[in-house]
This record gives C-alpha cells, sequence and structure tokens, in this order.
C-alpha cells in the first residue's frame, strides 16, 4: 500500500496530466511560469470552479450588448492636478467670446461655408441669413463632396430642416440662444442621435439604431446648433477605414485623412460643416487635425460627459470640438462641457475664460519639435518662451497606453470577439489582433500598468514647470503620455510644404504642418488662449484646401 501511495505522490510531481501540461505551458503568456505541478493542479481547479463562473455571470450582466453604453466601471480616473479639498467647482459662467465686427453676407456659397462660427452667428443674429439657408449651403456641399472624401455617413437632413426652423422661428419671436444658435454641425458617428443609425463605421453594427440622445448632442440642441450629419469614424474608431471606404484628406486626395475622427477632421476641412464633433483615445484628434489641416481641441479628461458615446477606454476617451479656429473651439467647448449622471469620470470643471487670458503673464516652454515661427509669434504678443523637456522616467508610456486601450475596449467589445466578429472587420490588422493579444493581459498586469500610469502622472506634474508648451501634435510619445494623462492640446496649423509627387501642371495640393500647444489638465483656456493669440495675427487656418482640384 505504502509504495503505491509514494509513485501516487510521485506521478503527481513529475508527470502532470492533460490541463496541467496545457496550463504549464500557457503561463509563459502571463509571464508566470514559476509554479509546480501541485500548485498548477490547485489552479486548474480553482479557474474551474470559481473564476470561470464567476466570469460568465459577470459578463451575462454586462457584456451582451457591445459597445460599453451602459454599466460603467466604478473604477474612475481622476486627471485632476488640485487634490486639495476646495476644488473651485464654482457654477461656471459662459465665455465671454469675442463680438465680430458687423460682416456681410457673402454673395457665394463657398466664402460663407469658410466662414468661423462667430462670423456666421453674427450673420444669423443680425438676420442676414437664416439657418435654414445656411442648413442648405452646408447640406449641398456634404452631397457634393462627401463621396469624394468619403466623410460621411448618414445625412440627417430631415432632422437638420426640422432644427433650422426651430431655430429660425426663435429669433423671429427676439430669442437668440447664443453663438451656435443656427449653425450647422456634424458629429463623428459613435454619438447616438435617436431615429439615426449610429454604425460606429462597422459592417457589423451598420443597421444599429441607438435610441438614445448622446449627452454632447442635447448639449449642442439646446445651443441651437442643427445636426446635419453623421461623419465617418474608422470602424469601431480606429484609423479611416469603415464599411463604406477610406477617408481622404481634402488638402491631397491622394492621402487617407488618418483617424479615428476621419469624417469630423475632412468634412470641417472641406468646407462642409463649420465645425464638427469627434473623439480620441490614443490620437484621434490629434492625427486627423494634422494631417488635414484644422484646428482641433483634445479638451482635459473628463470635460466633456460621454453618456451616449460608443466607448473604448473610459480612462482614456474624450470628445472634441474640430474647428475653423481656436476661438471656434473655445465656442464648442463652451456649449459641450459639462458632468452627466451616465459617465462618472465626467467633471465640472470651472475652466476659466480663454478669451480673457492675458498671455503675457505666461511661461510657454517649447520642445525640440516645436514649430519656431509659433515661438517667434507668440514671443513678439509678449509671452515668455523658453526652451523645455517633459522629464520622466517611465519608460513603458506607449505600452501602457495599450495595455490600458486594448483590455478596456476588449471589456466593451467582448461579445463582439466571441461571436467571431472579428473576422469581419473591415482593417484585419488592427482591431481583431489588438484584441486577441488583450486577451492575453492578466488583470494584475492591467493593474501594475494603471500603477506604473500613476507614477508617470506624478514625475509629469513634478516636471511641467511652464504654463504650457508647444510641440509636435503627432509624436506617438507624445500622443500616449498626453492621454495617459489627460492633458489638452489645441493642434494648430502653422504652414505647408509641397507634397512629394505632385500632378503635372500646376497643384494646390500641399502637406499641413501643424504644431501642438500643451497644458496641465484643466487648463485648456490656456492653450486655447496661446492658439487665439497666434491666430489673430496668421492666416493658416484661414486656407481653403483643393478637395478634388488639382
Amino acid at each position: 500500500g505504502t509504495k503505491d501511495a509514494i509513485s501516487a505522490k510521485d506521478i503527481s510531481r513529475k508527470e502532470p496530466v492533460g490541463g496541467v501540461i496545457a496550463l504549464k505551458e500557457s503561463m509563459k503568456y502571463f509571464d508566470a511560469d514559476f509554479f509546480n505541478d501541485s500548485k498548477l493542479r490547485e489552479m486548474e481547479n480553482g479557474a474551474k470552479e470559481f473564476n470561470v463562473p464567476a466570469f460568465r455571470e459577470n459578463r451575462r450582466l454586462v457584456a451582451i450588448k457591445d459597445g460599453g453604453l451602459h454599466d460603467p466601471s466604478v473604477l474612475v480616473f481622476k486627471s485632476s492636478w488640485s487634490w486639495s479639498s476646495k476644488s473651485k467647482v464654482k457654477e461656471s459662467e459662459m465665455f465671454d467670446y469675442p463680438q465680430t465686427s458687423m460682416p456681410q453676407r457673402p454673395s457665394n456659397d463657398e466664402d460663407i461655408a469658410f466662414m468661423s462660427i462667430i462670423e456666421l452667428g453674427e450673420l444669423i443674429r443680425t438676420k442676414k441669413i437664416t439657418s435654414r439657408e445656411l442648413t442648405d449651403v452646408f447640406l449641398r456641399r456634404l452631397k457634393r463632396y462627401g463621396t469624394v472624401l468619403e466623410s460621411v455617413i448618414t445625412y440627417t437632413e430631415d432632422l437638420a430642416y426640422k432644427q433650422a426652423k426651430e431655430a429660425d422661428d426663435l429669433l423671429e419671436q427676439g430669442k437668440y440662444l447664443g453663438p451656435l444658435h443656427g449653425i450647422p454641425y456634424g458629429l463623428k458617428d459613435i454619438i447616438a442621435v435617436p431615429e439615426y443609425n449610429t454604425t460606429w463605421g462597422s459592417k457589423t453594427f451598420k443597421n444599429q439604431v441607438i435610441d438614445m440622445e448622446a449627452f454632447v448632442y442635447k448639449r449642442l440642441k439646446s445651443a441651437g446648433a442643427v445636426l446635419v450629419a453623421k461623419l465617418v469614424t474608422g470602424s469601431l474608431a480606429y484609423d479611416d477605414i469603415w464599411f463604406g471606404g477610406r477617408t481622404r484628406n481634402p488638402w491631397n486626395i491622394e492621402e487617407f485623412s488618418t483617424g479615428s475622427s476621419a469624417g469630423p477632421t475632412a468634412s470641417t476641412s472641406a468646407g462642409l460643416v463649420p465645425f464638427a464633433i469627434g473623439s480620441e483615445t490614443a490620437g484621434s484628434i490629434t492625427y486627423p487635425a494634422a494631417r488635414c489641416g484644422v484646428t482641433a481641441l483634445r479638451p482635459s479628461f473628463g470635460t466633456v460627459a460621454r453618456t451616449g458615446v460608443m466607448s473604448l477606454s473610459e480612462s482614456l476617451d474624450k470628445l472634441g470640438p474640430f474647428c475653423r479656429s481656436a476661438a471656434d473651439c473655445a465656442i464648442v467647448l463652451d456649449a459641450i462641457r459639462g458632468a452627466d449622471a451616465g459617465d462618472p469620470s465626467s467633471r465640472e470643471i470651472a475652466l476659466e475664460d480663454p478669451f480673457h487670458v492675458d498671455i503675457t503673464k505666461l511661461t510657454v516652454g517649447y520642445l525640440d519639435s516645436a514649430e519656431m515661427e509659433v515661438v517667434k509669434v507668440l514671443s513678439a504678443k509678449g509671452a515668455k518662451l523658453v526652451p523645455f523637456k517633459l522629464n520622466y522616467n517611465v519608460e513603458s508610456v506607449q505600452s501602457i497606453l495599450n495595455i490600458t486601450m486594448d483590455v478596456d475596449m476588449l471589456a466593451h467589445f467582448d461579445n463582439w470577439q466571441r461571436e467571431g466578429h472579428d473576422d469581419d472587420y473591415e482593417a484585419q490588422d488592427q482591431w481583431p489582433v489588438e484584441l486577441r493579444r488583450a486577451r492575453l493581459v492578466p488583470a494584475v498586469d492591467y493593474v501594475q500598468a494603471q500603477r506604473a500610469r500613476g507614477r508617470l502622472i506624478r514625475e509629469v506634474q513634478e516636471s511641467f514647470t511652464v504654463d504650457a508648451f508647444i510641440g509636435n501634435a503627432t509624436d506617438w510619445e507624445l500622443v500616449c503620455l498626453g492621454n495617459l494623462v489627460g492633458l489638452p492640446i489645441v493642434v494648430v496649423p502653422t504652414g505647408f510644404k509641397s507634397i512629394e509627387h505632385p500632378p503635372k501642371g500646376n497643384t494646390r495640393r500641399r502637406t499641413t504642418v501643424t504644431t501642438g500647444i500643451y497644458a496641465p489638465p484643466d487648463h485648456d483656456h490656456i492653450a486655447l488662449a496661446l492658439a487665439m493669440a497666434y491666430q489673430s495675427v496668421t492666416d493658416h487656418h484661414k486656407q481653403r484646401p483643393p478637395i478634388d482640384a488639382n
């Protein structure tokens, strides 16, 4: 009897069976191959008896519907640097935006299409144009160029004319709602609007109707703005490829817009809308804005509630405006900022008024990658410009971003992957590959990544010794860092260079040059004020792209 007992024990130590062999093999993919066989057998039992049933129950509760629109995580990222309890959440006033000198109504539609929100708003307020007429102008342009640029998913024509009529009727009654009253705009198609499809850019979801009003849509509606189109999002908010094609760059039709806020950027750049709302998790505002030469704001994390918006990562996603100018970005931000119960990360941030920042009191750093023309211009405007470098020791910035974004995304698209919809995805080398890899990130290492992110944030905060800094808007390390920390950035067009392979004859096609103005969290007004100062004496942001002309 004793002999048998010993040999059974030997077997259990030396010759693991089936499941244990498989588990032993697979532990190396979790960087945890240090357990002996008896521990592995005990782990196998624990996984079967406890973990798996718990996983299934939780998925049944919250993960049957894809997209992360409901049941947000209770672990909430706070990007604010003021930990003091006296954080000044005063009921924030509306920004005091500048009145423009009485503009005349241009005689042709294209000149109207490239006017700023402030100018268009003044035409509407003084009844030189109606919202209905403006809506006509932009719907015509959307239909003329939307197919060329592959930038529009759905025209919301009936809704637009209804909202335009409301805006015009209100004005007739002497009620003016502010600078967005009667102004047309577009939304990236991850933002839900009732009665229209919200496709998320993906053929899997292209007939989906989400019967809720996203917070950002409600805000714009109450400001009197007129929704004319749902614009392209790269499929499931990745890059510029969607179920209907691939969005192009109005400055060089041979090129793509990059993404994933492809439609908002290309449509704003081409004058198909005066402004549009896009989103960023990691580069989806900065990259396309830089490529298509558009002024855009990625606000501080938490500034704009994301209720009703497809979610990639609850601790990274941000909504922001693409506009003709930084002043327009400030006006749109003013309308859409705010907290909502549906988004636990959203906050009422007491932003100061960007139109009343005295930039002569600011110290502005510039990285090696900054466009020096911007440094010269801001210096001439009285700001104090100093060479600057962010010092931090965390070397895993880019992988922390990917682990965070991919695991969060997979939690929101768990069902999608399990049902094999990744095989139908538009760009096989993108989400499908990343989200299969994310399946192998242990929860422990996801938490370690968030702890490392915390260290990065502290290091960045300590090294952020200026009021703002100027640097490349699309440097991948900076994009990852800015999103992990929650820094606001304004992308500013700063000029053009020749394209590499121009078509024969004279071409107006150009490569746009841009820079980024970064500020600490909750200091969007500083970045906006500096961008406005730069744009007050330059006209790069006023140039019109050739679209499909040579």
